[in-house]
């Protein structure tokens, strides 16, 4: 049970604070994006890589890794697809709402833009979540 439910949350955890370190580095750490989405490395992404790898160490090709596979190629392709569309979106709503009359501005909340991945933000998440478990399991 800790090989596939706990080692994939702290993997999880520590990518997730990879992220926070490199906003540190570039100067433009806020909580908002500590508990937000979005951001290089993919936190998401390496923790269904984490399971999966998981899975298929303790079983081989089995059908609960195909189901693995499976269930992470849904979150990855949503985390890219889906939150794309929506950073889009965010982007664009706030470009409108900057561009109202100042009395009309402040009645509208500024959206969070940040929440859609790159593929390379996936592939870094990834590649250290297989790492990882590969290192702690």
């Amino acid at each position: 049970m800790y090989k596939v439910l706990i080692l994939p949350i702290l993997i999880s955890l520590l990518v997730h604070s990879f992220k926070l370190l490199i906003d540190l580095a570039k100067k433009r750490f806020s909580w908002s994006k500590a508990v937000g989405y979005g951001g290089i490395p993919s936190s998401h992404a390496a923790l269904v890589a984490s399971v999966s790898t998981s899975i298929y160490l303790l079983q081989g090709f089995s059908i609960p890794f195909a189901l693995s596979l499976i269930l992470a190629s849904i979150i990855l392709k949503d985390a890219i697809g889906l939150r794309g569309y929506l950073t889009t979106h965010a982007k664009i709503l706030n470009k409108l709402i900057k561009d109202l009359p100042d009395e009309e501005e402040f009645k509208y909340p500024v959206l969070e833009e940040r929440i859609g991945h790159t593929w390379l933000q996936l592939l870094v998440g990834v590649i250290l979540g297989i790492a990882l478990t590969l290192l702690f399991f």
